[in-house]
């Protein structure tokens, strides 16, 4: 593979996973970068070799160096997290806790967790910022969600997804342990 093939596959990668990272659209990009949405979709597919001056106006927009954009080595990368590194944020006496698996910061904090309520605990979580989501599955019992004060109730087997902005709780009314996956995606801090 030659230099020029190398760094042109370089910038498309690390401009799509930049672009994704940030939130950012094909259309966004290009209005920020002054430049057109074609010749963004041209360098994303490596299929360009862009000047100097398109590469500095990108980087400009997405706030990072012409030497970030064509980094050679910034492969994606895969980040394991043993079971015994996972770690268990809150408990109660009767059982019940959560355990904090694994964590990013791109685009914003996204978590996965792995929680067990006992029959009869209740966990209260206040109000996440604006734009916080969280998706619950849940493996074993039943879970209720209160979500700013309206009960929701989730069976073994049954997901859901809603906005954690407000305040909300998880609770177990049921006669067995609940076990429940969760994610929870925060939005990224404004630059």
């Amino acid at each position: 593979m030659t230099d020029l093939v190398q760094l042109t596959q370089s910038l498309a990668r690390n401009l799509r996973r930049l672009r994704t990272d940030r939130g950012l659209t094909l259309d966004g990009l290009a209005a920020r970068a002054g430049i057109s949405r074609g010749m963004l979709i041209q360098i994303e597919q490596a299929r360009t070799n862009p000047s100097v001056g398109t590469v500095v106006k990108i980087g400009d927009a997405l706030g990072v160096s012409i030497t970030t954009l064509l980094d050679v080595e910034q492969a994606p990368t895969v980040r394991l997290v043993p079971a015994e590194q996972a770690v268990r944020m809150w408990s109660t006496d009767a059982g019940s806790h959560g355990v904090l698996l694994i964590g990013t910061e791109a685009p914003g904090p996204l978590e996965l967790w792995n929680w067990r309520l006992m029959p009869g605990e209740e966990h209260v979580s206040h109000a996440h910022p604006p734009g916080t989501s969280e998706l619950i599955h849940v493996t074993a019992g039943e879970l209720t969600l209160s979500l700013d004060g309206i009960d929701h109730v989730v069976p073994a087997g049954t997901s859901a997804s809603f906005a954690s902005h407000v305040p909300h709780s998880y609770r177990n009314d049921g006669n067995e342990p609940a076990e429940i996956t969760m994610t929870v995606s925060v939005p990224a801090a404004p630059r």
